[in-house]
């Protein structure tokens, strides 16, 4: 089936400058000196809350010591596709190291009613031709993800190796064994040869710094650390029936509170949804996955597809070419193919192009705004429901429950842009407007410090390179690597992150390919009888340098969005998740990455202790 444009409102139907001057006023009025440090530590009022896991029982074991080849920090998706590639490799001795039961990353920790992944799971979800999986629908829930992460463990061996419930306290280069010396939770010690800083992005929850946090003597939550046994139900079978007779309050708007909020609606007996700044939310249509196409997919399919899915997100769909994802991620490049298709294809320079598609995504972003007043019924709930903002200032999403949850009786929209966030927190509940609103729980929907600040994102106390040197320290004003991959002063040591490399549309195959070149440079080291591998100076310098010349500016439009975790919550200083990147595009850099190691890995030195 031919994907249509979605119908926009016309150009010179919208008032673009009043558009802006209304994205800058609600910018500002939610902005906080604080900037990230808003938030806190779960710990702070959860206690044990890193680990413990309320969905795995913990087993007592001994502490291991031993030597290994490659250790990997993490067990979500680049841990995951770390162990992959080594073992496809024929590197046997590596292990996953992670404080989780189980692999999956956020996608074991979170399991929250209604969680799906809100990319198109044909895209998102990797290795599965490898594996002769196809999801069960465009979007997949949260169980078969993490189900589809337990079969390629189990189909690729990966479980011999794996540590979990295991946290690393440290990694310490010791340079007499060309080793890294790792230290736990479980008293291990560990002497990896090479080591692989795999634990993502969304790695550490986040709470809002509210004032008397830690007064509310009712029942609360994080919502990746769902609590069924309260509420009632199950991540398969989301029946909250346990609320029946509860008042609850869910803080936050973002991804993961779309997903569960119709569930709480339906369910609780009262339900406030305390919201500082609104997500875009579109139609879902989260149709099932249709036998006949699957049944006619060739090799190669989802490499295709993904391609596809980076030329509509990151480039621009051209002449003759198929949205095959078509959803709200693709519709800007969809919409504006038509238009200039039915102007004869116009030769535009970048900033013409650049130019269309700003306008296109205030089309895009007023069609959404539309669509809140046109379901939801009161007013005034419609209106702070309409996201004022770029449409990727703020995760987009798409749900066909969300909006009509607010035209029940007993859902109440608490909106907190006014003062910043919830006045304070009390025994009882909290206070909102010198209002005490009472309630028997508390759910914190508030996301992951999803940061490229290292000593949270890898949430390793201690990393330290060759003289005791703090890779923290080293890297405390901006990093510095070649490739992305590795850098000097940290030998054998790998970054599986967003970090002056190539960005695929697809986090999932950034990763994947990532990985696949930590798997190469281990080989070659094997094959050369090398024992120390590290970028030299230089060739780091000159890489850091052809990263800034061929810098595509993005931060000057994300400065400008609402306070969120893309721009750091509107801080003055902050590195945004997207780190540096290839600015010539994806190809370009796996190109380029295919050349260096045909001419055997330039810049990289390998030594033998």
């Amino acid at each position: 089936m031919t994907c249509k444009p979605t119908p926009v409102p016309a150009a010179d139907q919208i008032d673009i400058p009043a558009i802006m001057a209304k994205y800058a006023a609600e910018r500002d009025r939610r902005l906080r000196r604080e900037a990230q440090d808003q938030f806190v530590d779960p710990e702070t009022v959860f206690e044990n809350f890193e680990e413990a896991d309320p969905y795995t029982p913990f087993i007592e074991r001994e502490p291991i010591a031993e030597e290994l080849d490659v250790a990997i920090l993490g067990a979500g998706w680049s841990g995951l596709w770390a162990a992959y590639h080594m073992r496809k490799a024929g590197i046997a001795s590596f292990r996953n190291i992670d404080t989780a039961g189980d692999f999956g990353g956020c996608w074991y920790w979170n399991q929250y009613p209604g969680l799906q992944c809100d990319n198109e799971a044909y895209c998102y979800i990797p290795l599965l031709e490898e594996t002769g999986y196809v999801p069960s629908k465009k979007f997949a829930d949260g169980w078969e993800i993490q189900e589809h992460f337990q079969r390629i463990a189990n189909q690729f061996d990966l479980y011999e190796g794996a540590l979990f419930h295991t946290k690393i306290r440290s990694l310490k280069w010791d340079a007499g064994i060309s080793r890294w010396r790792i230290e736990t939770n479980r008293g291990d010690d560990l002497r990896a040869r090479f080591v692989i800083l795999g634990s993502g992005p969304a790695n550490i929850p986040k709470l809002p710094g509210i004032p008397g946090l830690d007064s509310f003597r009712g029942h609360s939550f994080h919502s990746s650390r769902w609590d069924y046994a309260y509420t009632g139900g199950s991540r398969r079978e989301p029946v909250l029936d346990r609320l029946k007779d509860k008042r609850v309050a869910i803080v936050g708007t973002g991804a993961s509170a779309v997903q569960a909020i119709p569930y709480l609606g339906q369910y609780a007996k009262q339900l406030y949804v305390i919201q500082r700044t609104p997500s875009s939310v579109d139609v879902r249509n989260n149709t099932p996955t249709d036998p006949a196409w699957q049944k006619s997919l060739k090799p190669g399919w989802q490499a295709a597809r993904q391609a596809n899915y980076h030329k509509g997100m990151l480039e621009a769909y051209g002449p003759g070419d198929e949205d095959m994802v078509c959803d709200i991620w693709t519709e800007i490049s969809r919409n504006l193919q038509v238009e200039l298709e039915a102007e004869g294809w116009p030769q535009l320079t970048v900033e013409q192009f650049l130019a269309r598609r700003e306008v296109m995504d205030h089309q895009v972003m007023e069609r959404l705004r539309a669509r809140v007043a046109e379901i939801v019924e009161d007013p005034a709930t419609a209106e702070a429901l309409k996201p004022w903002f770029r449409i990727l200032c703020k995760r987009p999403t798409s749900n066909d429950e969300y909006y009509p949850t607010f035209n029940l009786p007993h859902v109440k929209l608490i909106d907190v842009s006014a003062t910043r966030g919830v006045e304070r927190m009390t025994e009882k509940g909290f206070v909102h407007q010198g209002i005490e609103y009472e309630v028997d729980c508390v759910i914190f929907a508030s996301g992951y410090e999803i940061t490229s600040e290292l000593s949270r994102c890898w949430a390793v106390d201690i990393i330290e390179g060759r003289d005791g040197v703090s890779l923290y320290d080293a890297w405390a004003d901006e990093p510095r690597t070649l490739h992305g991959s590795m850098t000097h002063g940290f030998p054998n040591m790998f970054f599986s992150a967003l970090i002056q490399g190539g960005l695929h549309s697809s986090y999932t195959v950034s990763l994947g390919a990532q990985n696949e070149r930590y798997a190469a440079i281990v080989s070659e080291a094997k094959r050369r009888g090398a024992t120390v591998v590290e970028p030299t100076l230089a060739a780091q310098d000159a890489w850091v340098q052809h990263i800034r010349e061929t810098a595509i500016d993005i931060m000057g439009a994300v400065r400008e969005c609402t306070p969120g975790y893309y721009n750091g919550e509107g801080g003055e200083k902050f590195r945004g998740p997207l780190g540096e990147f290839y600015g010539p595009g994806w190809y370009a850099f796996i190109d380029l990455i295919e050349t260096w190691k045909a001419d055997g890995m330039p810049g990289m030195t390998f030594e033998t202790a």
